[in-house]
């Protein structure tokens, strides 16, 4: 039976919404072993907007929704309609806009506030024991989610990680293309972008941490 996996994205472009390699590969590798899945991103607007050639901030304002759909060919819907209850596991992909959009762990560090509706789903899924997959920039948000003490990593980076324990969690350095698990909470981290160098080595971690996620949905099947 197709398990089923909810991806929450966070915009499009690394700089200001979710990363696009990540969230390609994320999507490639669930559909190459078999998954159904159904993408979600919150309705709001986005902390800001930037241009992508130059790094600029533009003066102009654009929806998390809205751009989230065009990695999703518009297969896409509001966070507020997702069920954990309909799904075997949740995968977040990583970029700043994790950091921006789904939370504000940009500006506030350790201080930051998840989206209440974001939270409230990756909550429903930590409670109900259902793996999780935090990429990149993603995992910094795990100890809002679990609660002091979750495992994951970010890979190596020493503020975001410092960032990480302050806020309760327990960082493990990792490299690229390898992953973390959290096995008493099914939780699986990867470093994608915090670490590649190339679209493979982002690639390399994220269809470790796919796989894995997919595997803990089979635990307890007959």
């Amino acid at each position: 039976m197709k398990k089923k996996v909810a991806v929450i994205l966070s915009g499009c472009g690394v700089y200001d919404g979710a990363e696009i390699h990540e969230s390609v590969i994320t999507l490639l590798r669930l559909d190459q072993r078999g998954a159904q899945v159904q993408c979600f991103a919150p309705d709001v607007a986005q902390m800001h907007v930037i241009d992508h050639l130059t790094g600029e901030e533009m003066p102009e304002s654009r929806n998390v929704l809205v751009e989230s759909a065009r990695i999703a060919r518009g297969q896409i819907k509001d966070v507020r309609e997702a069920d954990a209850a309909e799904f075997d596991a949740l995968i977040v992909p990583g970029g700043f806009g994790a950091a921006k959009n789904l939370s504000d762990f940009a500006t506030k560090g350790v201080e930051c506030v998840v989206n209440p509706d974001v939270l409230a789903l990756a909550e429903a899924f930590a409670e109900a024991g259902k793996p999780v997959g935090l990429i990149c920039i993603s995992p910094a948000l795990a100890a809002k989610i679990y609660g002091p003490g979750v495992v994951c990593t970010i890979g190596n980076d020493a503020d975001t990680s410092a960032a990480v324990v302050k806020m309760g969690g327990t960082h493990e350095e990792c490299d690229v293309h390898d992953i973390v698990e959290d096995t008493q909470r099914k939780l699986v981290t990867t470093p994608a972008y915090m670490l590649a160098q190339s679209i493979s080595d982002a690639a390399g971690g994220i269809y470790k941490l796919v796989d894995r996620v997919l595997e803990l949905t089979h635990e307890g099947d007959q």
